[in-house]
């Protein structure tokens, strides 16, 4: 039996005003679980990386080329400050936005984190799907995916929630934040 006077503040967040960020690998599923956490929690759903590539009118490989990841992280947290003040949302952010420790930091005190996770064969096959992504185009996808783990995944940890999806499908994951922030 719960017990009714133990208030997490996981089981605050949901009826909390902030904004609910994703955040974890490439290939995780940030912005398809956020689109449909969005659509059963009746809230709005924004991809911070679209939103990027509108205010720039360039694709994310585009600024990176152009500019350099600095640039386009200094942008990327911008975004993302603006978006968390807008209302509250669903916010998909990509896969080095938590890094930053500016972002991180807004994300953190301003936004309710929730730590999408999977194994990195799960996600080696879903990158391989598109060559869209930057840091993958020159490597081999798995060992760049295994590094990026082995850095992210502690400052991941940081998030206020942390959920496990693998090869469930996107329904379930959906739950299981929903079940994780007290709804």
């Amino acid at each position: 039996m719960k017990d009714p006077f133990n208030h997490s503040v996981a089981h605050c967040a949901l009826a909390s005003d902030k904004p609910l960020v994703l955040i974890g690998l490439m290939g995780v599923g940030k912005t398809t679980v956020g689109r449909r956490l969005a659509k059963k929690l009746d809230l709005p759903f924004v991809d911070a990386d679209e939103e990027i590539e509108k205010a720039a009118d360039l694709s994310i490989a585009e600024i990176f080329d152009r500019f350099g990841e600095d640039y386009f992280r200094d942008g990327e947290r911008r975004v993302i400050a603006r978006l968390m003040e807008e209302q509250k949302q669903v916010i998909a952010t990509g896969g080095g936005a938590f890094m930053n420790e500016e972002t991180r930091a807004l994300i953190l005190s301003n936004a309710v984190a929730i730590w999408l996770d999977a194994d990195i064969d799960i996600l080696v096959k879903r990158v391989a799907r598109r060559d869209t992504r930057p840091l993958l185009k020159d490597g081999d996808p798995e060992t760049i995916l295994r590094n990026l783990a082995k850095t992210r995944n502690p400052i991941y940890a940081q998030a206020q929630l942390h959920i496990t999806g693998n090869d469930s499908p996107h329904e379930i994951t959906v739950n299981r934040i929903i079940e994780a922030l007290g709804a």
